[in-house]
């Protein structure tokens, strides 16, 4: 290669050399005028700073083989008290001023709700009932188990990990929280281990689908019975019975007219259906927050009513799911991970102690009932306990979860972090655990 050719390779990275350290030297000279003082500008560094540490942690923990939520949980983890709160307790506190914390926040909500309704798209119980028998065993059994477990557990350990003023609302969630599979990481951990096709990957995404609305169902039940913002207990339990059917009966055929007006003109209507669909599932995560059941309910609520299967959906589905994922979520992580502090259980005995015994129970509860429920229908107890391993990624929606039970006061600060951390390492675990069991049962 001669000189000249050299030079004209190397000129466009000496270009991108010399534009970034530009934009540096502008962004330098702009913050030292008024950035320090700046609320946006600070929301947007804290906003850079979460999503480049989310993104970074997720390709880095995708590298050795764990799915890229893992990374971006851990990510959000490292920018809280946990971590950069311990290290630079003094840069954390700079980075998350209190106006920065209620931007991402509000950001978060926004995500979560966008996430909610594409995880209710993906709920089709229409389909569910050809499955047959180990389906729903492998469904009823992966969260009966555990859910027994987390009430036993709640009667001992309950006034350790919640606030012990509602000890029967309180018990009933950590047994749902103990419950959870996440369907979206379950999905794309299926994916990486190529099981997609395989009878017993189809078997596990369907009764994780079955799990899912049952628990959301039974999570939403529960909120109403714990009280909503605009009259209490009866008035949300009133608004939930009228909300449901008006949601069967009613959205769901006007939204299966509506796609089908959209997929007749695509190219012209593609755009209106995309603005319906967002305004229709922010409107009703509003009303379901406004009578205290949370926003992630009036989403998923929306999601479920949406033809999801329809290709125009699908289309739609894509879209929103790429910033979701790429913005949005990690802010609802850095969020979690805000509000947890591992020190507060790993530096403790106790701590270690309230984490084993979750760990036990979930991951128990899901292997026994796994078993269990599929045996009845003639499954192998081998292929019974590789679906049991399988039923224990939490992944998102447990975090979604344990946040919703935190705001509704179902539990403290300490069992919000020992639940967190629980979510963490089962759904690290998921696909390890997987292969190394397919390794020995090849042996």
């Amino acid at each position: 290669m001669s000189v000249a050719e050299v030079e004209r390779a190397a000129a466009p990275r000496w270009r991108g050399v010399v534009g970034a350290v530009s934009v540096v030297a502008l962004g330098g000279a702009a913050w030292a005028r008024d950035g320090v003082n700046d609320p946006l500008a600070r929301f947007l560094v804290a906003a850079a700073v979460v999503v480049l540490t989310a993104h970074l942690l997720g390709a880095l923990f995708r590298r050795f083989g764990q799915p890229q939520v893992v990374g971006e949980v851990v990510g959000g983890l490292l920018l809280g008290p946990s971590a950069l709160g311990l290290l630079w307790p003094a840069g954390q506190q700079w980075l998350f001023t209190a106006p920065v914390r209620q931007g991402l926040g509000s950001a978060a909500d926004l995500g979560l709700a966008v996430f909610m309704f594409l995880v209710g798209c993906r709920i089709r119980p229409e389909e569910l009932g050809a499955r047959g028998g180990a389906l729903l065993g492998l469904g009823v059994g992966s969260l009966l188990a555990p859910f027994v477990g987390g009430l036993g557990l709640a009667l001992l350990l309950g006034d350790r990990l919640a606030s012990g003023t509602r000890p029967a609302a309180e018990a009933l969630f950590l047994g749902l929280a103990l419950s959870v599979t996440a369907l979206p990481v379950l999905a794309r951990i299926l994916t990486e281990l190529r099981l997609t096709d395989r009878p017993h990957g189809q078997l596990a995404l369907g009764a994780a689908a079955l799990g899912d609305g049952v628990g959301w169902g039974a999570l939403t039940v529960l909120l109403a019975l714990t009280g909503g913002r605009a009259g209490g207990a009866p008035l949300t339990v009133a608004a939930l019975v009228v909300l449901l059917p008006a949601v069967r009966y009613g959205l769901r055929p006007a939204l299966a007219a509506l796609v089908d007006w959209a997929e007749r003109e695509p190219e012209s209507r593609s755009g209106q259906l995309l603005s319906a669909l967002l305004a229709g599932l922010l409107g009703l995560a509003a009303l379901t927050q406004w009578l205290g059941l949370h926003p992630v309910v009036g989403a998923l609520l929306f999601g479920a009513a949406t033809p999801g299967g329809h290709p125009a959906v699908r289309r739609i589905c894509r879209q929103l799911e790429g910033f979701t994922s790429a913005v949005l979520l990690p802010l609802f992580f850095v969020g979690v991970g805000l509000r947890t502090s591992a020190g507060a259980v790993l530096g403790d005995p106790v701590g270690w102690l309230l984490l084993l015994a979750v760990l036990a129970v979930a991951v128990g509860g899901k292997l026994l009932g796994a078993v269990l429920g599929t045996a009845v229908a003639g499954t192998p107890r081998a292929e019974g306990l590789r679906l049991g391993v399988l039923m224990n990624c939490r992944g998102v929606t447990e975090l979604v979860v344990i946040t919703i039970g935190h705001q509704a006061g179902l539990v403290n600060d300490l069992g919000a972090t020992v639940l967190v951390l629980m979510a963490v390492l089962t759904t690290a675990a998921t696909a390890p655990a997987y292969r190394l069991l397919e390794r020995r049962a090849a042996g």
